[in-house]
Formats: structure tokens, C-alpha cells, sequence
């Protein structure tokens, strides 16, 4: 008799005047991506997320790019953030708290998560000038701060990213979205020593 448990998944449509977006994810995957958001480098940087969180991610995004990149990239964070929220649960099991510091040449980034139901965010560190760099063409520095903010509110997740050191734009983004990436892993994975909720109040 098989003991696995069934695969954590969900997917999430949001449909508006400035995009459309459909995001399914599988947090029991093992970081296989499909990404077509319209925003190259946002496409790299989601890849990368699913490849080190090891969570199965297929974005599908459709937005008014040509206005922006700034509509799309943060309804794919928002639709992305509760598309986790729903395949979460209860969370019951799961180790709750995840924290990584990854480096990618240069650049240095911690992140912490608690899948806590309670959603904040403390973003600081990033070198003088990178909310204005031009990534690729179509993604300014400064959505990375929206994007983990808007992941986050909708995730319900606390969430906290220092950049203790970068000086490329590109590694400085890509260190911070693999450094979720593996703070999050950790987070939603399941501990077989937890008993339901990992909470004192029962409730997350």
C-alpha cells in the first residue's frame, strides 16, 4: 500500500484590463518551469525561482507590455502568491520557517519566510541606483521590491530579503529570486515530526 501523500497543487486565473494571467504550481514538484510572461528577464528570473524552489511552476501571462512591463510583472506576483496560498492548505505538516543566503558572483541575498498567514515584508540593502536599472530591455530594478511584495501579501507569507552585497543589476535581482527560491523550499516542505499546524494557537 502506498504511503505518498498526494501533491500540493493549484491553479489560479486572474483576468483584468491590463493582463491575463493563469499560474499553476506543484509544491511537491522538482523545479520544472514553463514561463511565457511577455518580460524576458521576469521569464529567467521565475525559471530560476522554480528550479531552486523545486516547485512546479507553468505562468502563462498576456499583458499590455507594450504600455509596460510594470501591469504584467505584478499581476504574475499576485496571481503567482496566491496560487501558493491555495496549495498550501491548512498546512498542516509543513516546517513553516525557511531561510537560505545565496551568492551568484558578487552579490550576497538572505531571505527568511515564515508561512505564517500574517503577510509582511522587510526589503532592504540593494546597491544605490537599482530601483532604476534597465534589465533586458523591459525590466526595471525597482519591480523587484513590488514583485516580492506582491507575492507575499497574497501568499500570506512574512518575508524578509537583505542584500548584504551585489554591484551587477542582473546578479543582484537573480540572487534575491534564488534566495526566495530556497527559503521557500524549505518553508512549505513537509516535516513528518509535525503533527498538524505548526503553530501553538493551531491556526496559520
Amino acid at each position: 500500500m502506498s504511503t505518498a501523500q498526494p501533491h500540493r497543487t493549484a491553479t489560479v486565473r486572474r483576468g483584468t484590463s491590463e493582463s491575463t494571467v493563469e499560474v499553476t504550481v506543484d509544491l511537491d514538484g522538482s523545479g520544472r518551469g514553463e514561463v511565457s510572461t511577455g518580460v524576458p528577464f521576469y521569464d529567467h528570473m521565475l525559471l530560476s525561482l522554480a528550479k531552486h524552489s523545486l516547485v512546479d511552476l507553468t505562468v502563462r501571462a498576456d499583458g499590455d507590455t507594450h504600455v509596460d512591463a510594470h501591469h504584467t510583472v505584478e499581476d504574475v506576483a499576485i496571481v503567482l502568491g496566491q496560487a501558493v496560498r491555495e496549495a498550501l492548505g491548512d498546512k498542516s505538516g509543513i516546517a513553516r520557517f525557511g531561510d537560505a543566503t545565496v551568492p551568484l558572483d558578487e552579490a550576497l541575498v538572505q531571505a527568511v519566510v515564515d508561512v505564517a498567514g500574517r503577510p509582511y515584508v522587510v526589503h532592504e540593502g540593494e546597491p544605490a541606483g537599482q530601483e532604476y536599472a534597465l534589465i533586458g530591455g523591459h525590466y526595471i530594478g525597482s519591480l523587484t521590491r513590488h514583485v516580492l511584495e506582491s507575492f507575499a501579501f497574497h501568499a500570506q507569507v512574512a518575508l524578509h530579503v537583505r542584500v548584504l552585497s551585489g554591484r551587477d543589476p542582473h546578479h543582484v535581482v537573480e540572487a534575491q529570486f534564488k534566495a526566495l527560491a530556497r527559503a521557500l523550499r524549505a518553508a512549505v516542505a513537509r516535516d513528518p515530526r509535525v503533527e498538524g499546524v505548526p503553530s501553538a494557537k493551531g491556526a496559520l
